[in-house]
């Protein structure tokens, strides 16, 4: 993180759609928010209720794919001395986006550019100074089956600060945590898409680079997207999940989300809702806070989909004493937050890939 139809001849289900309720923006909360989702409708229309037996909840299936062992596997590799910190330019960070790309090769995600390169080259001097070489974006892309021309954007930033004083500064919840989340969360979402249960949206998997040298990446792609920001539905970016900060050490099982409801009520009331439904995390919110003094809201690579009146939601854990220190270690990461985190970040973009209409942006 920078500094700074349901149709039913034989009961067929595409599950999950909308998601309503309705919440108070406060500190904290595991929200009592009472929801009127997909199943909520089947169970309405469907008049025997054995009928519902047949349903299966394909989120939940596809979701508990993303397991402990696979998130560390991956995040050992991008954490590991042999990315020496994936400083934007330098070799360590051209390794990384040969790494991600090689996955979602290996599980047939194809690029979002049109030639099949999943690279969104960045020149130098783009970088203004603060990188001496060009860099890349790693881009991977599903194809909606009904709303093709939609896409929702799941970011994460796969660069860090590299080496310092002959110390590799590791970055592995920052953002090697992220990073990971996003691969695993794609991984998901093409077992759905190979069982013919795909998203009815496109889903566009950026990892973007330059992320802590200025929000470079990010900024770069909005520019200069591959799809059209008109067509952008949200962005869901998720910059440092795999620790907790001393706030929490008596309830590790919590994720800061910001900037859900800055543009667009249906989107915060649609997260509330889908972790209720799924993961039962406590929510939050104390840095969406308009006063915060870390302004963390602006530190992110959500900034720059926001800025062009995308809803976004930051997943965040909060900053720990390894943060910005060659001490953020592979070793240091509870998995088993990250898994739930990134289960949760899977249900919220297959409700909103998979809902009928299309996010309200209902903000300035």
């Amino acid at each position: 993180m920078n500094k700074i139809l349901i149709s039913f001849s034989f009961v067929i289900f595409m599950a999950c759609g909308s998601s309503q309720s309705s919440s108070n923006n406060q500190t904290t909360s595991t929200s009592s928010t009472s929801s009127t989702t997909t199943m909520d409708h089947v169970e309405n229309k469907v008049k025997d209720k054995a009928d519902l037996k047949l349903i299966k909840d394909f989120a939940k299936e596809y979701a508990t794919s993303i397991t402990e062992a696979e998130l560390k596997k991956v995040l050992y590799t991008l954490a590991s001395d042999d990315y020496a910190g994936r400083f934007t330019g330098e070799e360590g960070q051209k390794k990384a986006a040969k790494f991600i790309t090689e996955f979602y090769t290996n599980l047939g995600i194809g690029a979002a550019n049109s030639d099949g390169n999943y690279l969104q080259n960045i020149p130098a001097e783009y970088f203004k100074g603060h990188a001496k070489n060009s860099s890349e974006n790693v881009v991977a892309f599903i194809k909606g089956s009904e709303k093709p021309d939609e896409y929702v954007v799941l970011s994460a930033h796969y660069d860090h600060l590299g080496t310092k004083n002959d110390k590799i500064y590791y970055g592995a919840d920052d953002d090697a945590s992220g990073t990971t989340a996003v691969m695993e969360i794609a991984k998901a979402f093409q077992k759905a898409v190979a069982a013919g249960n795909g998203p009815k949206r496109s889903l566009v998997f950026l990892h973007v680079t330059g992320e802590e040298i200025g929000l470079y990446g990010s900024k770069y792609y909005t520019e200069n997207p591959i799809f059209p920001l008109e067509n952008t539905v949200a962005n869901l970016n998720i910059d440092m999940v795999g620790r907790l900060d001393k706030q929490h050490a008596e309830n590790p099982e919590f994720v800061y989300l910001i900037g859900a409801d800055k543009l667009s009520t249906e989107l915060h009331e649609l997260s509330e809702a889908t972790n209720k439904k799924y993961t039962n995390l406590s929510l939050d919110y104390t840095y969406n806070d308009e006063n915060d003094p870390n302004r963390f809201y602006y530190r992110s690579d959500h900034y720059n989909f926001a800025k062009n009146n995308i809803p976004i939601i930051f997943y965040f854990n909060g900053v720990h004493d390894d943060y910005h220190q060659h001490t953020d270690t592979a070793d240091k990461i509870r998995y088993d937050l990250l898994q739930k985190r990134a289960q949760l970040v899977f249900y919220t973009a297959w409700e909103i890939a998979n809902r009928e209409k299309r996010l309200v942006v209902d903000k300035e």
